[in-house]
């Protein structure tokens, strides 16, 4: 274990990347697909080798500043890391290009999960590979919040993060009796070396996270089995699901093997993308006492509810004796009603959580309705986004509810302007300093989402087609682009992409290259990439 913490955090996260080869290749030959799985197997002992190379040639280096390299190494992870996991990917596909390959291994680990490939075109090796790739980037993010962005004060650590550098959340300790100083075990010189080393955070939190995410995932993986699924769609929505990519083999509804049992499955398990307190280290994002006081989960509650409202109610006391698919009397239309209502709960969840998969009954939902475009709703949902330090994307629900709160705060004090605001001091931390780093993050956000769709409209794209592909982007909502029909106007062709439609497959390399860097910037969030071009971070 000494050996691992004195090597840069990237090499390993290579030597774990290249080991994950073994997987999809094991499953190819048994699939009797041979070329794939050799292909597969060769660039895992390519790339170990390789990585066992660097960490021969790094270890004994001397560490410097290494707590400085922490974003730099989350940017690396980001963005070099998938030209090693495209390698093998571009090699299965002959007909593609390395740069399509490491676009899509960029979309699968940031868990944006959009795809330049229709389902049907792809081996399922191929298929296990994305959804592989797609459940380690989730779950370095888990990893990552809590063991590199929280002690940097950014993702979302910074709205609850004390003034001033005051440590007025916790209580001091009391004096001991005979007034001598207590020696704190992090006093330790050497525990405060191994403190403050990014390795040593990372695999500390790494091994209290992952027994419960690969548990979670395990045991999805079953349920979904036992209701009727095959075996590799189980196992992908399984894992889509845990790391909220959305990534599947299978294009359509989530629950088109399983039925509506199948989607309350999955709705369950993506309840943990909308708070870390049901991860291990979320204790300093705790507001509420309780789940029931946890503002995330009743954000999101609201929102989702909100939206299912809107769809459900906007033609249900006129439709009382005629239902969307038809069927004429009461019984039949309550029973759509139902349908409908559940299609908008879980469609809007999942969008919620920036997975982006549709309800079997999310056309009911749709007809419902009688919107045009009730899919600008859950552009909406996936621009809120999840929980802070999950694996979800967008603003995050913390800060939309920092700023709900500040925002009540202000007309009560147009009311009553002599008032008192109570809720103790964390509440009026949130509503004061939290919300006013929430307001700068979303101003930067806009800011960003605007610079994306100038950019891309510049290579003849249609504006309303630019915007949503922006926002998938920046969400890590990749299936967003699908849920809204998109003006079929891209030119070119991406080798055995899928169709024009969905927005990805035939746009310029330009703007997939645009689009790529906006997955990274979202997953990482602006505020992080500032931290890189401070001076500050840089001085020595």
């Amino acid at each position: 274990m000494g050996f691992v913490l004195r090597l840069p955090l990237i090499v390993i996260l290579a030597g774990i990347g290249s080991l994950a080869m073994i997987v999809p290749g094991l499953y190819a030959h048994v699939q009797d697909l041979h070329k794939i799985g050799s292909i597969f197997l060769g660039c895992a002992g390519l790339f170990f080798l390789l990585s066992v190379i660097l960490a021969l040639s790094t270890a004994d280096e001397p560490e410097g500043p290494r707590a400085r390299s922490v974003l730099l190494t989350m940017l690396g992870t980001m963005a070099v890391l998938p030209a090693m996991l495209a390698v093998p990917f571009a090699f299965s596909l002959p007909d593609t290009g390395f740069f399509n390959a490491w676009w899509e291994m960029v979309s699968c680990l940031t868990t944006t999960g959009a795809s330049l490939y229709s389902a049907e075109l792809l081996a399922p090796p191929l298929h296990l590979w994305r959804a592989l790739v797609g459940w380690m980037g989730g779950l370095f993010m888990l990893v990552a919040a809590v063991a590199l962005l929280a002690p940097l004060r950014v993702g979302g650590f910074e709205i609850l993060a004390s003034p001033y550098g005051r440590g007025e959340r916790f209580e001091r300790l009391p004096r001991s009796a005979d007034g001598r100083a207590i020696m704190m075990p992090m006093a330790v010189p050497v525990l405060q070396t191994e403190a403050a080393d990014p390795v040593y955070r990372v695999i500390r939190v790494g091994r209290v996270v992952l027994p419960l995410y690969a548990g979670l995932t395990a045991l999805m993986w079953v349920a979904l089995l036992m209701l009727g699924e095959p075996g590799l769609v189980a196992l992908t929505r399984a894992m889509g699901t845990l790391s909220t990519s959305g990534i599947s083999p299978v294009s359509g509804p989530a629950g088109q093997g399983s039925g509506v049992v199948g989607e309350v499955v999955i709705f369950l398990f993506l309840i943990p993308a909308l708070s870390r307190r049901f991860w291990p280290g979320g204790r300093e994002l705790k507001v509420g006492a309780s789940l029931l006081d946890d503002p995330e989960l009743r954000m999101a509650a609201g929102a989702v509810l909100l939206v299912s409202v809107l769809l459900f109610g906007r033609h249900f006391f006129g439709a009382i004796g005629v239902s969307p698919t038809g069927a004429v009397g009461v019984l039949e239309t309550l029973d759509s009603a139902a349908s409908a209502a559940w299609g908008g709960i879980f469609t809007g969840l999942s969008y919620l959580t920036t997975t982006g998969w549709n309800s079997l009954e999310w056309q009911g939902a749709r007809n419902w309705s009688g919107l045009s475009s009730p899919g600008l709703m859950l552009a909406g949902l996936a621009m809120m986004g999840g929980g802070v330090a999950t694996t979800a994307g967008g603003v995050k629900l913390l800060r939309v509810y920092a700023l709900a709160r500040h925002s009540e705060r202000e007309l009560e004090k147009i009311v009553h302007p002599s008032s008192v605001g109570g809720g103790g001091m964390l509440a009026r931390r949130l509503r004061r300093e939290g919300a006013y780093l929430a307001f700068i993050f979303f101003m930067l956000f806009a800011i960003t989402l605007a610079v994306v769709v100038m950019m891309i409209s510049v290579q003849q794209i249609e504006f309303d087609s630019a915007t949503i592909l922006s926002i998938a982007a920046l969400t890590n909502t990749g299936p967003l682009a699908g849920a809204i029909p998109l003006t079929p106007v891209f030119q070119g062709s991406a080798g055995m992409a899928g169709a024009p439609w969905q927005g990805w497959a035939g746009l310029p390399a330009a703007t997939k290259a645009i689009l790529a860097g906006a997955m990274v910037l979202g997953r990482l969030e602006t505020l992080a990439i500032l931290a890189l071009l401070s001076p500050e971070y840089w001085r020595r």
